[in-house]
């Protein structure tokens, strides 16, 4: 699943720090599995951090193209 969604993000031009996600998965379904009760509000929280970390990555890459290159020297 991972593959896809990273796949379709990169279409649009965002890439997904790996190690961040993979943490965040991690972290989260050993608390599903511990407290089931919680998963809707951990699904919630994951989608708000997610789309931090996206809007965070494209407002990067956003900098990067309005720089102008370095003059050659």
């Amino acid at each position: 699943m991972t593959a896809m969604v990273e796949k379709e993000l990169r279409k649009i031009g965002i890439t997904i720090s790996k190690p961040i996600l993979a943490i965040i998965c991690i972290i989260f379904g050993i608390i599903v599995i511990v407290l089931p009760a919680l998963i809707g509000w951990l699904v919630g929280l994951f989608f708000i951090i997610e789309g931090i970390l996206l809007l965070t990555e494209y407002m990067e890459l956003q900098k990067q193209q309005q720089r102008p290159p370095p003059p050659p020297t």
